[in-house]
């Protein structure tokens, strides 16, 4: 008798591809997933955020995080990127073996939108169906099983806050791929000539790109149709398609059928019915929500805007007074560790390059982490709690006064942490206009890179009283920095707007989700995940400077003759008192090593020889190594610049940081901090703080320093553009030199004018 075969194992899934709308909860679930173990990068040739991670508990399952999308007929470059993942089009991979499409369940008609569209390329498709917490909460009951059967997928129900629903989702993925749709039984249909003008299309993509997967000819074909974005990509890469489209197109014009509309029409009149048929609404459907009581303050014309410059004090009120013990605790290790290196190390190169390098360096920027932290924490809550969203909406009235929409927003609230991705989010706005304006702006905003400048002047030259006994003069003094990078943001955006693109502003639509609950377990690993990209960027970058600066501040030696001469001087002042004293006590020289020994008054002016003698001495070092550091290549570079950097209250270490920090904002710490290790005469890491207020002027003993000074560098540093990181990103995004050469040109002028009206404004009025 033949053996009977075992039964086959189902098909193993490799790749997980998750799509949905944004603020679906789609990373939070890519996250439970993953458990955390992921990889962030960008796709090959755009700047389109990729993270992969593998399948939690498994060791061959891929999943993938798409770009968030309310349609695959694309209009920005996530949406065309979602696509071509979708359809194995994108960094020479294969399309998903399985598409895990998160929509919101308190609004399903919308979300399922995108549904359809994935069933459309044939795809194995599982629905979830997250935040089913906050549905029940709404009233909502959805019959899981009818949308199930009439989909013809599976359906899991889920709350990813409390990871309920995420075994079932778990065990769908393993059990294998779904049975894929068969996508010429669409649920939904096109008006007739549209759906005939597809037909001819797909007909033509058989012959133009052989290379599309079958399943996916109908969709490409309509979206080519109906939308221009996805149409120039074909004029290239098949021009006779590209003008069978624009004959297919003539043909319905004439015939005055809506077809950019169709897909639209079509697919709502299949989902209306269908969200009415599974979700029951059990409260009244006018009843008013928790979040529609806290968006009429939130988002009113008046209270929101106020409101929001509220919350933003607020934050950096606490973000400079909560972080001073870590601070504190900080910057007392850094300088037990240069004590240390300096004990442990012999003097000489290794010991300086150590403790005034790298220390010195990396140290001093280390030290401002937990305002750092603290800042991502507080961005994190406003995300989480759905805060974000209102910010967007209550600015889109103010950037509509500017040119821009609300649709800028996100990528310049995203540039408080960091430029560089603030500009790469430039690229889901629609307009190519708002897209260039958002990015030339968005520099403007104060990024972490910068809060280490701030906070350094801050502290050490505006004082540590209150306004009204809650609002300090230092958190007020950080806001301030914040609200001018915000101001001239608009005024920037509004002049390049009027005078270089001119026309209406483009049109903004967002949904507000509901308020939730933070995630504390989320926003901390959002918080030290972006404060790892800080630290990596920053450290790699100053470490290596660090060593740079400290060769540059050392070198060539140079020996001042007046500190050799000081020196000599001392030494025999010092050899002519010990005489005197040895011939008043009638005792050889040889018995004042031992003051000990002599009478009371003998050991007393004894005493008081060697205190001279040490401070001419010290006094001499100190010329000493202040000359070395004024003739070195790096005072040498800040002397040069320091006749035009001058009328700004800057002297040559100032001038001398703000080349340096081109490499990256925060350098100037670690420049500054170096100059000063280097210049000091005792062992360890310098306190830069007390160092700054300490210096004075050689010749008329005035402090270098001042609270002018200081608010003079503060504004500089808001308006300037001190980053080439963010320039090659503009270029990378704008593909061309052009615009960041502007961009770089116009913000050094504007921080170099209004750090002159500030130090010589201040000087005209007595404040200098």
């Amino acid at each position: 008798m033949p053996t009977a075969e075992p039964p086959s194992a189902p098909p193993r899934v490799h790749r997980i591809a998750l799509a949905g709308n944004p603020n679906v909860g789609k990373t939070t679930i890519f996250n439970l997933l993953t458990g955390l173990r992921q990889k962030v990068g960008n796709y090959s040739g755009v700047t389109v955020e990729k993270k992969v991670g593998r399948l939690a508990g498994t060791a061959h399952v891929e999943v993938i995080d798409l770009p968030g999308t309310y349609s695959l007929n694309p209009k920005s470059l996530d949406e065309q990127v979602a696509y071509d993942v979708l359809i194995g089009r994108m960094d020479g991979e294969a399309a998903p073996d399985v598409v895990v499409c998160v929509a919101d369940a308190t609004n399903l008609e919308r979300n399922l939108y995108l549904a359809t569209q994935l069933l459309d390329l044939g795809l194995p498709v599982v629905l979830v169906l997250n935040m089913m917490d906050e549905a029940e909460a709404s009233g909502l009951t959805i019959d899981v099983d009818a949308l199930q059967e009439r989909l013809g997928v599976p359906v899991i129900p889920m709350a990813a806050v409390t990871q309920e629903g995420l075994d079932a989702l778990r065990a769908v993925l393993l059990e294998g791929p779904p049975a894929p749709p068969d996508p010429t039984q669409r649920p939904w249909t096109l008006m007739p000539p549209v759906a005939t003008a597809v037909e001819r299309l797909e007909a033509a993509l058989r012959t133009h790109a052989p290379d599309l997967p079958d399943d996916a000819r109908f969709f490409e074909a309509l979206r080519t149709l109906t939308n221009d974005t996805a149409l120039d990509a074909w004029e290239a890469r098949a021009p006779d398609y590209h003008a069978a489209v624009q004959d297919e197109r003539a043909t319905l014009e004439e015939q005055n059928v809506p077809y950019r509309q169709a897909e639209v029409m079509g697919r709502y009149q299949f989902l209306s019915p269908l969200a009415a048929q599974v979700v029951e609404k059990q409260s009244e459907a006018d009843d008013e929500t928790l979040s529609d009581r806290i968006d009429a303050v939130v988002t009113h014309r008046v209270a929101g805007p106020v409101l929001f410059l509220g919350v933003l004090l607020l934050i950096f009120q606490a973000v400079f007074s909560w972080a001073t013990p870590a601070m504190d605790a900080i910057e007392w290790g850094v300088g037990a560790l240069g004590l240390f290196a300096a004990q442990v190390l012999p003097d000489g190169f290794v010991q300086s390059l150590v403790v005034d390098g790298v220390i010195a360096g990396v140290g001093n920027v280390i030290v401002f982490l937990p305002q750092i932290l603290l800042l991502f924490f507080f961005l994190g809550l406003m995300e989480d709690t759905g805060y974000m969203a209102r910010t967007a909406f209550i600015m889109d009235r103010i950037m509509r006064k500017v040119g821009l929409s609300g649709g800028s927003v996100v990528p310049l609230l995203s540039s408080f942490a960091c430029a560089i991705p603030g500009i790469m989010a430039a690229r889901t706005l629609d307009s190519h206009r708002d897209r260039v304006i958002t990015i030339m702006v968005a520099p403007l905003m104060s990024c972490s890179a910068r809060l280490p400048v701030y906070t350094l002047f801050i502290a050490a030259f505006i004082p540590a009283g209150q306004v009204l006994g809650v609002i300090g003069y230092q958190g007020l003094a950080m806001f301030s920095m914040y609200l001018l990078g915000i101001v001239m943001a608009f005024a920037a955006a509004w002049v390049i707007k009027r005078f270089v693109f001119q026309g209406p502003s483009s049109y903004f639509v967002m949904e507000l989700p509901p308020y939730r609950r933070p995630r504390l377990k989320q926003v901390f690993w959002r918080m030290t995940e972006r404060t790892k990209v800080f630290v990596v960027r920053a450290g790699k970058i100053i470490f290596g400077l660090s060593i740079v600066l400290w060769f540059l501040a050392s070198y060539p030696k140079a020996e001042a003759p007046e500190a050799t001469a000081n020196q000599r001087a001392a030494a025999a002042q010092y050899a002519q008192a010990l005489d005197s004293l040895a011939a008043a006590h009638d005792v050889p020289v040889a018995a004042l090593d031992d003051p000990a020994a002599l009478p009371e008054p003998a050991e007393q002016a004894a005493a008081r020889v060697e205190a001279r003698y040490e401070m001419r001495q010290a006094a001499a070092e100190q010329a000493a190594a202040s000359y070395q550091i004024r003739n070195s290549f790096i005072g040498l570079l800040g002397r040069g610049l320091e006749p035009v950097m001058a009328p700004l209250g800057f002297d040559w270490k100032l001038s001398a940081g703000i080349i340096s920090a081109f490499a990256a904002r925060e350098v100037i710490i670690a420049t500054l901090a170096t100059i000063y290790s280097v210049g000091e005469t005792d062992e360890g890491s310098v306190d830069l703080q007390q160092a700054l207020k300490a210096d004075v002027d050689p010749e008329t003993g005035e402090p270098v320093y001042t609270t002018l000074v200081a608010l003079s560098l503060l504004v500089f540093f808001v308006l300037a553009l001190q980053c080439m990181s963010t320039l090659a990103i503009a270029r990378r995004e704008l593909n061309s030199w052009f615009w960041p050469a502007v961009m770089w040109g116009y913000m050094t002028g504007l921080a170099y004018l209004f750090s002159l009206i500030v130090y010589q404004g201040g000087q005209l009025f007595g404040f200098g």
